[in-house]
């Protein structure tokens, strides 16, 4: 059974509130140390910055929105995050899944989220452009069409900056390496900065 990755101490970080990251590959550090992904660098500046939050790594490689709202409910259930930032949907789209049934696995996440108290931070994707538009297009969409309907802070390309410098990017062409690993950090941080200082300001 897959366990979640607290990325902070639990003895001393017991009254934390959760920030949970919802991904897969991309979120789960593939192909690089653990300790370089950016959900660790994330947790990092997050214990600097904001140190009444813990980050919480529940990504997995390969995770589809499908496996996603599977696991969900247990996860906060189990965690009850303040903050959920949800990156999936890439591996449906290289699977050639139906917009559709891609956007409403994701629009069922983000309204169990929120029924359980949590917000949501929506980091988009996008696909190659081998596809072709009629696809690509309505994929990309999506996060936009989900963002304003639930009113949401998004992320539009959770990798901005990255796929069209080779020197980023591992050999499959799809996973960045190491070295992105800032840039996505801060792509993310340019969001969720001004999402925790708001729920700080709140407490």
């Amino acid at each position: 059974m897959f366990a979640a990755l607290a990325l902070a101490l639990p003895a001393a970080y017991a009254q934390q509130r959760n920030l949970l990251v919802w991904g897969d590959s991309l979120s789960a550090a593939h192909g690089i140390a653990a300790e370089r992904g950016w959900v660790a660098l994330l947790a990092q500046r997050v214990e600097r910055e904001f140190p009444s939050y813990r980050v919480i790594n529940g990504s997995v490689s390969g995770e589809t929105t499908t496996g996603g709202l599977e696991r969900l409910p247990a996860m906060l259930a189990e965690y009850q995050p303040e903050l959920v930032i949800l990156e999936l949907g890439g591996n449906d789209g290289l699977r050639g899944i139906p917009v559709k049934a891609i956007r409403d696995n994701l629009d069922t996440m983000i309204g169990l989220i929120q029924d359980a108290g949590g917000r949501v931070l929506l980091a988009g994707m996008r696909i190659p452009p081998n596809y072709g538009p009629r696809y690509t297009g309505p994929f990309h969409q999506n996060y936009f069409s989900l963002a304003e309907e639930h009113r949401l802070p998004l992320l539009p390309f959770l990798l901005e900056g990255i796929p069209e410098n080779p020197k980023l990017m591992q050999h499959d062409g799809i996973h960045p390496r190491a070295e992105a690993q800032p840039i996505i950090l801060e792509n993310i941080w340019q969001v969720l900065n001004p999402m925790l200082r708001e729920a700080d300001s709140r407490r």
